[in-house]
């Protein structure tokens, strides 16, 4: 147990509810590609999200306002603007 602790990766965990149809057909895809069920949805996931978000996935993450312009008129305040010289 001590040696699969060690090559797992810490990282965030994300929990789904899905119907067992969809459960079922998940894993018929994945199996069909020969992968695991969770490799199956990462790579359904990040196709997705290059899809929606294309080359500024990235760049959201950074919270920039040019990544989000929403945010941006937010931030654009004379208290905000401390943080600016930061």
């Amino acid at each position: 147990m001590p040696g699969a602790m060690k090559r797992a990766v810490q990282r965030p965990r994300l929990s789904l509810d899905v119907t067992l149809a969809v459960r079922r057909r998940i894993r018929m895809a994945a199996a069909k590609r020969d992968v695991s069920v969770q490799q199956y949805v990462m790579d359904a996931l990040q196709e997705r999200l290059r899809e929606d978000l294309g080359d500024e996935g990235q760049e959201i993450l950074a919270l920039t306002a040019q990544a989000d312009p929403v945010l941006a008129s937010l931030w654009d305040n004379a208290k905000d603007a401390a943080y600016d010289r930061l």
